[in-house]
This record gives C-alpha cells, structure tokens and sequence, in this order.
C-alpha cells in the first residue's frame, strides 16, 4: 500500500513538475537538460565546435543541449548501457562503461583526439540497499574521473553527478587531486530532496 502511494505521488509530483513540462514544450528528451543547462549558463563548457564525450547519456537530453550549444562543427560522442534514439550530430555507443570492450570502442572512436568537456550523468542501477548503490554509485564516478584525466585536453572541464553520502569526500578529494579547481553545482532542476549535486573540474593537473 504504501509503495502505491509513493508511486502515485511520485507521478503526480513527474507530471506537474514544471521542468518536465517545459521539456516537453522545448523538445528535450528529460528534465535534466536543464541542469546541464544551468551548469553550462554558469560556467560556459559547451563552446562551438567542442569535442564533447557524454557518459550514461540515454535518454539522450544532454547531447540535446550539446548539440544546440556547440554547433554542428562539434564531434559529440555518447555512451550508455540502455538504449538511445539517435540524436543528429551524435556518435552513440551501447555498452557498459564498467567493461573493458566498451571504454576500448569509445576510446578508439577518438581515434587519440581529446576532449573539451567530459560529462557523467551515471547513476547505478538500484538494488534498493543504501550502502550498496551508494558504492556503485562513487565506484561509476571514479571510473568516469579516470577517463577524464587520460582524454582531456589541457584546460578542459569535468562534470560529474554525485550523490552525497559515505565515498562522497574521498571523492571530493580525488577529484582535487585531479584538477587545479572543483566547484560544487546544485542546479534548481535538481530536485530539493535529492542528495546528488554535480562536481566541475576545472583544468586537468599535468601528470
């Protein structure tokens, strides 16, 4: 009784949130365009003609904003483990980014180019059990932040969703680690009670 009502709030909540509404009216796949959105009016990552790798992109709202915001000189490629609809401009792959196989295409689909801005909107699949998603969930980040380093150009930009919560410092302190700044960004579209924020590196260390 109780998940019933969870769901039939949740979906109230899905329905009248004016961020999925304003998705449907402007053509983005999801509301959390409009996070990228908010990060990219603050901190100007998407630039024209970028080179842009989008990490747990389905259903594919991010490479949406990629696209428009960097033009159609920019080389934009995405990965996910579920299916996506094409996105004109984009070089989808299916696979899993936790496999050897699928980091090995995405990297040869560079062919040794590197990135401008490497985004990871990845989030586990959930079991359900706290302590364990949230493991999966810093376990995606670092593998996302390892990416990073190796395909980013100097200067470029990092931006990672995290869910705040045990690993979440350590992280933190990679990331610090890793690059010369780290911002926190919590966009309005995010929703309150949610515990994810995004962190944005800033400028790759030299290694």
């Amino acid at each position: 009784m109780k998940k019933n009502k969870t769901s039939r709030a949740w979906v109230h909540d899905h329905v009248n949130d004016p961020y999925v509404q304003r998705a449907q009216a402007e053509g983005y796949r999801a509301r959390a365009a409009y996070k990228l959105l908010e990060i990219d009016e603050r901190d100007h990552l998407l630039k024209p003609g970028a080179l842009i790798v989008d990490l747990g992109a389905a259903p594919g709202s991010w490479c949406q904003v990629a696209v428009r915001r960097c033009g159609p000189k920019a080389r934009i490629f995405a990965l996910d483990l579920l299916p996506m609809e094409p996105v004109a401009g984009v070089d989808f792959l299916l696979g899993d980014f936790t496999e050897d196989a699928a980091l090995e295409e995405l990297e040869n689909r560079l062919e040794g180019a590197r990135a401008d801005v490497v985004l990871s909107d990845m989030a586990p699949n959930l079991s359900g059990v706290a302590t364990v998603d949230q493991a999966r969930s810093i376990h995606l980040c670092e593998l996302a932040l390892d990416f990073a380093v190796r395909h980013l150009k100097p200067g470029g930009q990092f931006v990672v969703k995290v869910f705040q919560g045990e690993g979440f410092m350590e992280f933190r302190k990679q990331m610090e680690s890793a690059f010369s700044a780290v911002q926190v960004r919590k966009p309005k579209a995010s929703r309150d009670r949610s515990a994810e924020v995004y962190l944005l590196g800033k400028g790759p260390r030299q290694t």
